[in-house]
């Protein structure tokens, strides 16, 4: 396989792409469960505290509850679930939210809501930079699907592509103007837009085909409507496997770009 001597060099140039870290998300129907079966406030009990006022404050005593464990970033920052985001109202989402419950605002609370509020500060700051970056949000999609991008991907990437990649790294590690670093970044930019258009696309008929497979599903259980639920189902995982395939190509040109950043600092 390809993933040999080339697998090797990407390693030692720091090229190859760092595994997606970090929890999987509940289920849609585990985060529906949770909310019929909503705990009770922690200070006063009043019931379904955790699910009112911005799912923050306990309505009755204003006691700061802790994190929903099922609530994902896009619910939290009140995004819709998809690769496009608004990012100004993302940003205004953020502000809003951390003047709710940044821990310099509990200073004087209990010991037990300020350790709630730096725990939803953390939540907050990771939400936000997740879906703010193209590559990031993507990665978190992807995951939501129960897909995710492994350490050691070279093995399933065209020679082509990644002949591309090293040959963009051995250009940037002989850049010694500025005018050459400028043409690398550039490339390497437009790389990048290309990509994340293609992902947003294939996110885009991917939701698309979810919706045809619900009103499949409700109109009808023949054997005819059910051969057109599966091509939808086979449709839906090529969507996905595409999006998989160009974030993994955008986490290659990510690392070249972290490069470029470390080049430009002086010695």
């Amino acid at each position: 396989m390809w993933g040999g001597r080339t697998g090797a060099l990407l390693r030692v140039s720091g090229l190859w792409p760092a595994g997606v870290l970090g929890r999987r998300p509940l289920s849609c129907n585990a985060a529906s469960l949770a909310g019929r079966n909503s705990p009770q406030c922690w200070n006063c009990g009043a019931p379904g505290g955790p699910m009112r006022e911005h799912g923050f404050f306990c309505p009755q005593c204003r006691a700061l509850q802790p994190p929903d464990p099922t609530r994902d970033y896009f619910s939290l920052m009140d995004c819709n679930r998809a690769f496009r985001v608004d990012t100004a109202k993302l940003q205004t989402r953020y502000q809003e939210l951390q003047r709710l419950v940044h821990p310099d605002f509990f200073s004087q609370r209990s010991q037990t809501e300020k350790d709630f509020s730096e725990k939803h500060s953390t939540l907050v700051n990771d939400a936000y930079k997740t879906l703010l970056a193209p590559l990031s949000r993507g990665l978190y999609l992807l995951k939501l699907h129960g897909l995710e991008i492994p350490e050691g991907t070279d093995d399933e990437m065209d020679r082509q592509f990644l002949m591309e990649i090293m040959e963009i790294s051995e250009n940037l590690a002989e850049a010694q103007s500025e005018a050459a670093m400028k043409e690398i970044e550039s490339i390497v930019r437009a790389k990048q837009k290309e990509l994340t258009d293609n992902v947003s696309r294939a996110f885009e008929q991917d939701t698309g085909r979810q919706g045809s497979y619900l009103l499949v599903l409700a109109a009808t259980n023949s054997k005819k409507e059910t051969g057109r639920r599966d091509i939808l189902l086979s449709s839906e995982q090529y969507d996905l496997e595409k999006a998989k395939k160009m974030l993994t190509k955008m986490r290659y040109f990510s690392n070249i770009e972290e490069k470029i950043k470390l080049k430009k600092i002086p010695l």
